[in-house]
């Protein structure tokens, strides 16, 4: 069976709706999309508490980031050792 893809605009809009006070039954039947579908999208795009308003889709996207900018760094370490033997 294929998965289906579901874009970000999607999800947030549902996401909306649950928020507004559709119940999940309802959005399920609705637009096709499983109930432990839409629970999974509400917990991705709810906010943690704490300082920042932060969804765990944005603090993954941060983790990405931050990975490939200690990638970067490594690399240019590797740059600069060379460069600094010549």
């Amino acid at each position: 069976m294929k998965q289906k893809r579901y874009n970000q605009e999607f999800k947030e809009t549902i996401v909306e709706l649950y928020r507004t006070g559709t119940p999940v039954n309802q959005l399920a039947s609705e637009y096709g999309v499983t109930e432990v579908t839409i629970y999974k999208w509400i917990k991705l795009h709810s906010p943690i508490e704490g300082e920042e308003l932060l969804t765990p889709a944005d603090i993954s996207a941060k983790q990405k980031e931050n990975l490939r900018l200690k990638q970067e760094v490594e690399i240019l370490k590797k740059a600069m050792t060379i460069f600094a033997k010549k």
